[in-house]
């Protein structure tokens, strides 16, 4: 018996890259750096980084095809510390969030150790659309 997808059935016209989106964002399940997925507004939403010990020239955050992707990576301090105890963490890191499509990135901000991200839903131009039927 073979797997049918998702998008292959009949009523879902279009949907044949649902499973491959799902599949994304399920991939980088890692904890690291923990985030907040916040509803503003009625159309707005804010995701929100602990990204204590990064500065703006540390972090790049990219729209990949309807991905958005947040990097971090520190430089390496090249002075000669000596810890007794090294708990906090200096490691890169990689978070990617699939983007519904009408999803737009608005702003980003860095303020006390907290990555925000503000984003938009798009209001479409027109809810009913009347094709016209030619004749041939």
């Amino acid at each position: 018996m073979s797997k049918t997808g998702l998008g292959a059935h009949p009523y879902l016209l279009g949907f044949d890259q649902l499973e491959r989106l799902a599949e994304r964002a399920s991939k980088g399940a890692e904890g690291y750096p923990p985030y907040n997925i916040e509803h503003v507004a009625p159309d707005g939403f804010r995701i929100t980084l602990a990204v204590a010990g990064f500065a703006e020239a540390d972090l790049s955050i990219t729209v990949e095809d309807r991905q958005l992707v947040i990097r971090g990576r520190q430089v390496e301090t090249s002075d000669e510390r000596i810890y007794l105890h090294r708990g906090i963490a200096s490691r890169a890191f990689q978070r990617s969030f699939v983007l519904a499509e009408g999803i737009e990135v608005e702003a980003a901000a860095l303020e006390n150790g907290l990555l925000h991200i503000d984003l938009r839903r798009l209001r479409p131009d027109t809810i009913v659309k009347t094709i016209p039927i030619s004749r041939q």
